[in-house]
């Protein structure tokens, strides 16, 4: 009595998990998307009509439920979406960072092909990550490295402060990399004005025009200068240079203190002047990382000394640029003649070592 019971009970929780297995497996997999017929999707507005790439935009319309891709006219750049947040009469999507600039189509495709497209401007002002130089002269060619370079229509080196723009010449372009070629210019520095089909921006980088600026050296010695380092002497190679054709280069010896120095004993040595803000160079790094101070017998401290506030840090086998605030270093004190300038180092203590030196500027 008792074992047929038994049985009874087994054979019914045996048939309940069949069928309970058997109801499961007839359910339908979804991805979440609410379960919507595809229809004749119909758009009616886009809000906003315009934004730039990683801006979330909501299409509003009917049949908008069983959406299933987005894709940007401009070189076919699908735009990702949750589906799960889709109702038929509005879908939310964000716009891609990799779409290009410019009015285009977007296009809105659901599960049984049916389609429907809405005109938008994706906003993709030109920027710019990387130059391959910040000094120029005339006619010399700079690239640009950054995004949104490909409809550039006019590029200009400008001064917001004094209003001028001398327009740069495009040599080339594509989406990630322009190259202009620079004008003459009575600027002394300036930042580019940057024109493409969203709009113009203004670079963070700045520029120095090299025939505008003091040299100290570029290319050659400046009028006036010639070579005063302690130790082995400086030497021009035109095997390393960042600017033209040649560079200025110095062996620090081991242990030494060493020191490349530029001294200017003639008549052309410049009295202070307040006109000018910054100082400028290059500095092609040894075999290891180090730091270097800039000194001049026109500071405070005098010559050769280890000002924290003048300090270069120089990264190993790449040109540096450096660019520092007069008035934020011990450069140049009021009253004073500047007559020499060097770049003194702390050793090196494990070996010797090269550094190479270019377009060394004073600029106003």
């Amino acid at each position: 009595m008792n074992f047929t019971r038994l049985n009874r009970i087994t054979g019914f929780l045996l048939l309940s998990g069949l069928t309970s297995l058997v109801l499961t497996s007839c359910e339908k997999d979804t991805d979440g998307s609410p379960q919507v017929a595809p229809g004749n999707p119909v758009a009616t507005a886009m809000a906003p009509d315009s934004a730039a790439g990683g801006s979330i935009v909501t299409l509003t319309g009917s049949g908008l439920g069983d959406i299933r891709t987005i894709v940007f006219e401009k070189q076919s750049v699908p735009a990702g979406f949750q589906p799960t947040l889709n109702t038929d009469n509005a879908l939310i999507f964000r716009v891609p960072t990799e779409a290009l600039g410019g009015n285009q189509k977007v296009t809105f495709t659901n599960s049984a092909g049916r389609s429907v497209s809405v005109d938008f401007k994706v906003l993709a002002f030109a920027t710019v990550s990387d130059v391959s130089n910040y000094d120029f002269s005339k006619g010399a060619e700079i690239t640009l490295t950054g995004n949104n370079l490909d409809d550039v229509s006019a590029v200009a080196f400008a001064d917001s402060v004094k209003g001028i723009s001398d327009a740069a010449t495009i040599v080339s372009k594509s989406q990630k990399q322009l190259v202009v070629k620079m004008p003459a210019s009575t600027l002394s520095r300036g930042t580019l004005a940057i024109t493409n089909g969203t709009g113009r921006v203004r670079t963070k980088q700045e520029f120095v025009n090299l025939d505008m600026a003091y040299k100290v050296f570029s290319d050659a010695y400046g009028t006036g200068f010639q070579d005063a380092s302690w130790g082995d002497p400086a030497a021009v190679s035109t095997k390393e240079f960042m600017t033209g054709t040649t560079s200025i280069g110095k062996s620090f010896q081991k242990g030494n203190w060493h020191l490349i120095g530029f001294a200017n004993w003639s008549a052309s040595a410049i009295p202070y002047s307040a006109d000018y803000t910054y100082v400028t160079g290059w500095i092609k790094g040894a075999s290891a990382d180090y730091s270097l101070y800039l000194t001049t017998d026109a500071s405070k401290a005098g010559f050769g000394g280890f000002d924290e506030k003048n300090k270069i840090n120089v990264r190993a086998g790449v040109w540096n640029y450096f660019k520092l605030k007069l008035s934020d270093i011990d450069f140049w004190a009021p009253g004073k003649t500047l007559t020499q300038v060097g770049f003194r180092i702390q050793g090196p203590d494990k070996q010797d070592e090269t550094f190479y030196f270019d377009d060394v500027l004073l600029v106003k």
